[in-house]
């Protein structure tokens, strides 16, 4: 049996993949080693994982963020080695579970478009290039903070269509300063600001928020993936909530920039299943 996880900021996907090739599927709470104890994780495997595991554990395959030093990756397998001693674990960074299950054993641009955004350039194993993230703050170019920080910047501004305005305003009735306050001084701002996509998908057919997201698209793609060497030869993949929610805009935009699109994931695992069960 195997274990393969993609952790998230907001939950884990567990996949267990037995010898006959039957396959279980759990989901715990997420985990980054930089935030969080590893108790934590001791805790999600503990409560979701090893009543599951009916066969001796060969390997782990572990994606998450946070994971890009030793000392953390170490951690981690350590934490996997209590539980299942036979086990060998991999640990990997997001990005490369994006390559993976996005891309297999092909080359190609696998960009991560939730709440925040990355991207890289995969050569069918590993990631050979990637344009530097910035975080929420500088960039993030087509992620939802990115998305919902410029919607609430024309909101505030009085640069919307009077309806769309009105819309908002009755469903998010919150004074200027409330709406900084929770910018400036929250726990998550940039989940807060991603949180007003929502709003945006659900008035998509309006001609201000479709032209919002197109232009945030824009952006990603003339900052991001056009900046990766011949970009053009390479097929470019998405995962995460965003690109899944709003793929016809983000197929759309990739069109007109002469880009090819292929696939568009609402999360990796599957994918990792895919790439990852012939090793088990």
């Amino acid at each position: 049996m195997i274990i393969i996880a993609d952790s998230g900021g907001s939950k884990i996907d567990w996949r267990l993949v037995r010898r006959d090739g039957k396959i279980s599927q759990a989901h715990s709470p997420g985990f980054n080693p930089y935030y969080q104890p590893i108790e934590d994780l001791h805790q999600s495997i503990r409560d979701n994982i090893v009543a599951l595991a009916d066969e001796t554990v060969t390997k782990v395959f572990f994606y998450g963020a946070g994971v890009s030093s030793e000392k953390n990756q170490q951690v981690i397998r350590e934490a996997f080695g209590t539980y299942f001693k036979e086990a060998v674990t991999f640990v990997g960074w997001d990005l490369l579970a994006a390559g993976r299950a996005l891309c297999g054993t092909e080359p190609g641009i696998a960009c991560i478009m939730g709440t925040g955004s990355n991207s890289c350039l995969y050569n069918g194993k590993d990631i050979v290039h990637v344009v530097a993230n910035l975080g929420w703050i500088l960039a993030d170019e087509g992620s939802g903070s990115n998305i919902g920080r410029k919607f609430l910047f024309e909101y505030l501004r009085g640069k919307q269509p009077d309806s769309v305005a009105k819309k908002f305003r009755d469903q998010y009735p919150l004074t200027r300063e409330e709406f900084l306050e929770k910018v400036y001084q929250g726990d998550r701002p940039s989940a807060f600001l991603a949180s007003f996509t929502r709003f945006i998908n659900e008035n998509i057919k309006d001609e201000y928020c479709y032209q919002l997201v197109y232009r945030c698209f824009t952006e990603f793609y003339e900052e991001v993936v056009m900046r990766y060497e011949g970009y053009r030869d390479h097929k470019v993949h998405f995962t995460g909530s965003i690109a899944y929610h709003f793929s016809d805009i983000l197929r759309r935009v990739g069109a007109d920039k002469g880009i090819t699109v292929r696939h568009i994931m609402e999360g990796p695992i599957a994918g990792l299943t895919l790439y990852h069960q012939n090793e088990v």
